[in-house]
């Protein structure tokens, strides 16, 4: 069992910038994807941005509301993945929540972290 931990969650002005980071307990050996999902109040939960753990084609998948602004990494020897925010915007506001899945066990999430941005 793996356990996720987020953070680099604060309130920043929009236009601004944060680095929100997971620390991954376990091996993702045997996950398929890790990313960064989030939810607004009152809202589903959404996918941010996500890439494959393994194989050949290790291009990163990001939702069209943050194409362009956000970028996501992993740092295999730190066993941490980042999402990089610029440009945040109101609507960023969010808990941000990191994933790891796989076909067979589905999801496992960490607690999130809070994102608000001010107008």
């Amino acid at each position: 069992q793996v356990q996720l931990v987020e953070s680099g969650g604060d309130l920043v002005q929009a236009g601004g910038s944060l680095r929100l980071s997971c620390v991954v307990y376990g091996s993702t050996s045997t996950y398929d994807s890790m990313g960064w999902y989030r939810q607004a109040p009152g809202m589903q939960r959404e996918l941010v941005a996500s890439m494959p753990i393994g194989g050949s084609d290790g291009t990163p998948y990001y939702s069209d509301f943050v194409k362009g602004r956000f970028t996501i990494s992993r740092d295999n020897a730190q066993n941490t993945m980042y999402l990089q925010m610029n440009s945040l915007k109101p609507e960023d506001a969010a808990v941000y929540y990191c994933e790891l899945w796989d076909g067979v066990r589905g999801f496992q999430w960490g607690r999130g972290t809070q994102v608000t941005v001010s107008s």
